[in-house]
């Protein structure tokens, strides 16, 4: 049984199969560290967060005009709609390309293009949401911001906070975060994985996150959790991600069925699925066996799009005509549509 979904958390560059890396690397006239598909496809596989580190940068080295960019979000939309996904938000990191010198307006024209070709491809609907880095001189934010803001009539619907949180406060991005909101760009920052729950209090008083990328460490601090299911902030999950960065040492340790008992709004999502060697469906799966309600968590990502009350209207319709109209599980309880879709049939 297929069931629709919704994707809020997924980083394109991360998202780069193996084949692809190779094809644009040949493209682009890249030497890539291996000499073939397959010893492409070993590197790929994770071992550590320094190994991580070193796939990343070969990613994002063999991106270098829009059409690569294009490329990469049309390549992730077929992707996606092969588990029933009808619509996601990309994330990408500017500053990866503008300190390669790559000009950032056919950086986002690529990007934002391929939000068109999905849709004409897919009929996936995307958008895109750039990250700031934590560790990267403020003026490169505020350059990602400017161009970001001249890009939101074309699908750039949020901006996004990136990198280790102990690096720098979420207060030393406060002003781009404003000048991002008032030009009506969402908050949607990383914060509460390799940092405690003050990470994520910090994102919401300092930043006013619409939506926090992880969060799964606010489990922590009940009073917390009261206040997110108080102002409807959806925590975007990724479990597999929270064990390949070592976030979680073992999967019987993941917060995620306490964070579905408690009633706080999640998606479930795959963050980098190339690199972490994980898909959708197996996320899913995963969500599912923690005891969450499909439904529950398509209406979660309803409630944390981006894209306004169009797309809004559009998925809560794809919803009732595959579940009914009717209530739903509260932030992703158990209920007989999880059991009705069944851990081996998230796809």
């Amino acid at each position: 049984m297929t069931y629709p979904k919704i994707e809020l958390h997924v980083h394109l560059e991360g998202a780069i199969r193996p084949q692809t890396l190779f094809a644009l690397a040949a493209k682009n006239k890249v030497t890539l560290p291996v000499d073939t598909l397959q010893e492409l496809e070993d590197f790929y596989v994770f071992s550590d967060f320094n190994h991580f580190v070193d796939v990343w940068n070969v990613t994002t080295d063999v991106l270098f005009d829009a059409d690569d960019f294009r490329r990469v979000v049309v390549e992730y939309a077929k992707e996606a709609a092969s588990f029933g996904v009808s619509y996601f938000e990309g994330i990408f990191s500017p500053g990866q390309y503008y300190v390669r010198g790559i000009d950032g307006q056919a950086l986002f024209e690529g990007f934002t293009d391929g939000i068109q070709a999905a849709r004409e491809e897919t009929g996936v609907e995307v958008r895109l949401t750039p990250d700031l880095d934590r560790r990267r001189p403020i003026e490169i934010s505020e350059r990602i911001v400017a161009d970001a803001v001249k890009f939101r009539d074309r699908g750039i619907v949020g901006l996004g906070l990136g990198g280790r949180e102990r690096a720098d406060p979420a207060s030393k991005f406060a002003d781009v975060f404003r000048f991002a909101r008032d030009h009506g760009l969402a908050s949607v920052p990383h914060a509460g994985e390799d940092a405690g729950p003050e990470s994520v209090r910090d994102v919401i008083d300092v930043l006013h996150a619409h939506r926090v990328r992880h969060g799964i460490r606010a489990i922590e601090d009940a009073t917390l959790v009261d206040e997110i299911i108080d102002r409807d902030i959806v925590l975007d999950v990724c479990p597999t991600s929270n064990l390949r960065t070592r976030v979680i040492a073992d999967w019987k340790d993941h917060p995620l069925p306490e964070l579905i008992a408690s009633g706080i709004p999640l998606t479930i999502n795959t963050d980098d699925p190339a690199m972490f060697g994980t898909d959708l469906g197996v996320e899913h799966r995963l969500a599912i066996e923690a005891g969450a309600d499909p439904r529950a968590l398509f209406e979660a990502g309803i409630l944390g799009q981006l894209a306004g009350d169009e797309v809004a209207d559009r998925l809560r319709a794809i919803a009732d005509a595959h579940w009914g109209v009717g209530a739903v599980g509260a932030g992703g309880v158990g209920t007989a549509d999880a059991a009705a879709g069944g851990a081996g049939s998230a796809r």
